[in-house]
């Protein structure tokens, strides 16, 4: 869907990755190998973006981070258009609206850590009829193109699970609390 508007595929790559879940951070080769180009293609599309303040860096130690620029005036626009071309916002408010009693959904896994990997880890906190589920599920996987894996819980569960080093990366998506996607 971008590659209309953006013409390096590095560029959506890094896009997709930095944007999906601002949290993420990443380095230079990390970023070549993952996308699997060279570092030069890499770099070239890292100095573009940070010199647009659409990316920030930070030297840690020998390699320097970057990470999306939340403060950047296109950030919301930017952040939205990598979410509808994951699914993502789709496969939010499809699960949200149609499931009833949700407390909070989580994204876990590769698109957590902004990998468009094809494979959407979800968390769900609360009571979910499974059939509705299931049915939510296989729609959305036919319209996003992607498949999904959905983990429902109780709060306790997911507490316990999260003390002990589970569901990491973990991106919240939406809270009943402030009835917004994240």
């Amino acid at each position: 869907m971008l590659e209309g508007i953006v013409t390096s595929k590095t560029k959506i790559n890094l896009l997709v990755k930095l944007f999906l879940n601002p949290a993420t951070r990443a380095y230079l080769r990390q970023l070549a190998s993952e996308f699997g180009v060279s570092t030069n293609a890499v770099r070239t599309e890292l100095n573009n973006l940070t010199e647009h303040k659409i990316l920030v860096s930070e030297r840690d130690g020998r390699n320097v981070y970057y990470r999306a620029n939340t403060k950047h005036p296109l950030y919301p626009e930017l952040s939205s258009m990598v979410r509808k071309i994951t699914g993502i916002d789709r496969l939010a408010t499809s699960v949200i609206e149609r499931l009833g009693n949700l407390q909070e959904v989580y994204l876990s896994g590769d698109y957590a850590q902004g990998k468009d990997t094809g494979i959407i880890d979800l968390i769900l906190i609360g009571a979910v009829n499974r059939e509705q589920l299931d049915d939510v599920v296989m729609k959305t996987e036919r319209y996003i193109s992607r498949r999904i894996r959905p983990l429902v819980l109780s709060r306790d569960e997911f507490s316990r699970l999260r003390t002990r080093g589970g569901f990491r990366p973990l991106m919240k998506l939406w809270d009943k609390r402030t009835h917004t996607l994240d």
